[in-house]
């Protein structure tokens, strides 16, 4: 039996968030150049991540580097319409496109929106149940976990190390999950 995030996969076929000249090429197993020195992920990357995420029907998410916004709908998907994602990139070209990546799906509870470059994430919508942070940071950045709710998770790479940070009352607590690289955080 699938998983729901090899369903959430089934449902949003990746080489709709690809430039025109890389489409025959979402099946690859590699991260693929959407341009602006930005890169749509390794799938087998994001499913390693949305699993670690463990996005539930109803959760408020925060997608940070939503590049050609298939993060943002693979999450919008988990999230079902009880949800709703937030899809965040700095690049406007990038923003564009992943906008109109994004309109193919009926997912009206997911959006993109242009990141500000002075402040990481969306902290006017904060808390979230679930971050995703789809850029490699050097450290892991305070003003992102204090924009995961109690109770919430966010997974980042972090100096070549995935991270799930988990926040509990008692505090927070982060474990290591594997090697992986990332575009840098900006």
């Amino acid at each position: 039996m699938e998983d729901r995030v090899s369903e959430a996969f089934a449902a949003t076929p990746r080489e709709c968030f690809l430039p025109r000249g890389a489409r025959r090429r979402a099946a690859h197993d590699g991260p693929i150049a959407i341009g602006h020195g930005q890169t749509n992920s390794q799938p087998r990357t994001v499913a390693d991540m949305l699993r670690l995420l463990e996005v539930r029907l109803g959760d408020r998410v925060l997608d940070v580097g939503s590049g050609s916004g298939w993060s943002t709908a693979l999450l919008a998907q988990l999230t079902g319409p009880e949800g709703q994602v937030v899809g965040v990139e700095l690049e406007p070209n990038l923003v564009d496109f992943g906008r109109r990546n994004l309109a193919h799906f009926t997912r009206p509870w997911a959006r993109i929106e242009t990141a500000d470059p002075e402040r990481l994430g969306w902290p006017a919508g904060a808390p979230y149940d679930r971050v995703l942070v789809s850029a490699e940071a050097r450290t892991l950045p305070a003003a992102l976990v204090d924009q995961v709710d109690d109770g919430g998770r966010m997974v980042i790479p972090v100096f070549g190390t995935m991270l799930l940070v988990r926040r509990t009352r008692a505090g927070t607590e982060v474990s290591g999950h594997g090697g992986y690289r990332f575009v840098p955080l900006r």
